[in-house]
C-alpha cells in the first residue's frame, strides 16, 4: 500500500469488489453511461481482476474510507516497439472530492508503469472535464494533436 499526501492507495482484490463497484457505478453514472444489469458492474471488474486483465487501484482518505479508483489496461505501442498503458478509468466519489486522492491515484498508476518499464500511460477524458484535464495536464500529461475515432459495433 503506498500513501501520498494522507492519501492511501493499494490494489484491489476479490476482497475489495463491492467498493470498487459502487465506485465504478459513480463513474458510469458521472459518464451518464446507463447499465441495464446493476451488477454487470461488479461482474465486469471480478472478470478483469480475475483474469489479470487490468490493474486497479483504491484510494482511501482517513475518515472517509474508499474514495477513489483507477483502472489501467496495459496494451503495446507499434511506433515505440514497447508496452504502454490505458489508464481508462479515474474516478473519486463527490465526498472524496479535494483530498488529493485523484492525484495520488494517478501518481501511483505513473509510479507502476515506470516500475513496469512502459514507454507511457495514455488517457482520455471529456472535452468539459476540465478539472480533470488540470490535474493531468499537472502532472505532465499533453494533450496530443490525434483524432480518436469509434466505431460501435453493438
Amino acid at each position: 500500500m503506498a500513501e501520498q499526501g494522507g492519501v492511501s492507495v493499494r490494489v484491489a482484490g476479490e476482497a475489495d469488489l463491492d467498493v470498487a463497484a459502487e465506485l465504478f457505478r459513480g463513474y458510469l453514472e458521472f459518464y451518464e453511461v446507463k447499465v441495464e444489469d446493476p451488477d454487470r458492474p461488479r461482474e465486469f471488474l471480478a472478470e478483469r481482476i480475475a483474469r489479470d486483465e487490468s490493474l486497479v487501484l483504491l484510494g482511501e482518505v482517513a475518515g472517509l474510507g474508499t474514495v477513489g479508483f483507477a483502472q489501467v489496461y496495459r496494451t503495446f505501442s507499434s511506433l515505440t516497439l514497447r508496452p504502454a498503458w490505458v489508464l481508462n478509468d479515474l474516478y473519486v466519489a463527490p465526498a472524496g472530492r479535494r483530498t488529493g486522492a485523484g492525484r495520488a491515484l494517478l501518481r501511483e498508476v505513473l509510479e507502476r508503469a515506470r516500475q513496469a518499464g512502459v514507454v507511457g500511460v495514455q488517457l482520455e477524458t471529456a472535452y468539459d472535464n476540465h478539472v480533470a484535464q488540470g490535474l493531468y495536464e499537472s502532472e505532465g500529461f499533453v494533450r496530443e494533436g490525434f483524432h480518436i475515432y469509434f466505431r460501435d459495433l453493438g
